[in-house]
């Protein structure tokens, strides 16, 4: 199974699931965005698959300082330019698994898919 990890390394979120994955013997290539930087169709197709209010993490401190015109009239595709201006705005972690996305870590979940 190929597993696409998108992160940042030092999220707690984030070192919680690599060792979830690490400690089953799952492979996966880790991005980090915050280096490399998230384009807006990749974005844009996590957003159809788990939805705009999934993806865009509207609880973290980059988010609650973004002026309101950014914040207000939210819909997909200002998700999208907001994230891809902004990672940190990304939840964490964003897998692609053939069949899916999954967006943060929840333990159930992945263990259903994985």
């Amino acid at each position: 199974m190929s597993i696409e990890f998108y992160g940042i390394p030092n999220c707690d979120t984030v070192k919680k699931a690599r060792k979830w994955l690490d400690a089953r013997a799952i492979d996966y290539a880790f991005h980090d965005y915050k280096k490399e930087g998230a384009d807006a169709e990749k974005l844009a197709r996590w957003v159809d698959a788990a939805g705009w209010e999934t993806v865009l993490n509207r609880r973290g401190t980059t988010f609650r300082k973004l002026p309101d015109a950014d914040k207000d009239g939210l819909d997909a595709a200002k998700a999208v330019r907001v994230m891809e201006a902004n990672t940190s705005c990304i939840k964490r972690p964003v897998v692609e698994y053939p069949g899916g996305v999954l967006v943060g870590f929840n333990e159930a979940e992945w263990e259903q898919v994985f």
